[in-house]
């Protein structure tokens, strides 16, 4: 399972540093939101730009924006590897997706607690990832709704049905307990922000969600 830390709960005012304190995990998750499909308003492009020369990470930027297709190209020239589009915003979802995919970046369709897996299945034949919300968008710090656990799995079956090879995300509320939940049900990557950036010593949480899933011990 790849471990994608959120710096939507680290210091903004040291992204840099917060990122090479868990240079050990696969992805850096980047939730990019614009005040109006959710009340928050974080980073934008320049911001993965001015990262994108401290990591060789995998940027997982997932758009928690109204009109996702106008950032697809500053995307990609800031070096965005991966973009992640939510269901509830795209009225032309192939179309996004597929933009996605010609700039060459990763594609993944994201899905709030309330949007059922059926609607997506249309899309999952072209998509490289898909995220499940496992709390409400736009905000740190939530608990995670293991009710959400059932798409994960219904997921995870359809992909084995249908020979289908992307992976599936899981974000909000993610610590050493509810990330073993999560790759049970058939998850295999998993987002955690405050779990890892609110505490004192972000490496050793890392270390601990690695240690939880390699091993099998949940501490």
């Amino acid at each position: 399972m790849k471990l994608a830390p959120s710096i939507l709960s680290a210091d903004f005012a040291n992204l840099a540093t917060e990122i090479e304190k868990v240079s050990n995990a696969e992805y850096i998750h980047i939730d990019i939101m614009d005040g109006h499909f959710v009340n928050n308003l974080t980073f934008g492009a320049n911001v993965v730009q001015a990262l994108r020369p401290y990591t060789k990470q995998v940027f997982d930027c997932h758009l928690m924006v109204t009109n996702p297709e106008d950032m697809l190209n500053a995307l990609k020239e800031a070096g965005a590897d991966i973009v992640g589009v939510h269901y509830e915003v795209c009225p032309h979802l192939h179309r996004t997706l597929a933009k996605i995919k010609e700039l060459g970046m990763k594609s993944e369709v994201v899905i709030n607690p309330a949007t059922p897996v059926s609607v997506i299945e249309p899309v999952l034949t072209m998509v490289d990832q898909v995220l499940v919300m496992t709390v409400d968008p736009g905000l740190g710090g939530q608990g995670f709704l293991q009710e959400m656990l059932e798409k994960v799995s219904q997921l995870a079956e359809y992909k084995q049905e249908n020979g289908l090879d992307f992976d599936i995300e899981v974000d909000g509320g993610i610590n050493d307990q509810t990330i073993r939940l999560a790759k049970r049900a058939g998850a295999t990557v998993a987002v955690a922000g405050s779990y890892i950036f609110k505490a004192r010593n972000p490496a050793e949480r890392l270390k601990i969600l690695q240690e939880s899933l390699n091993q099998g011990k949940v501490r």
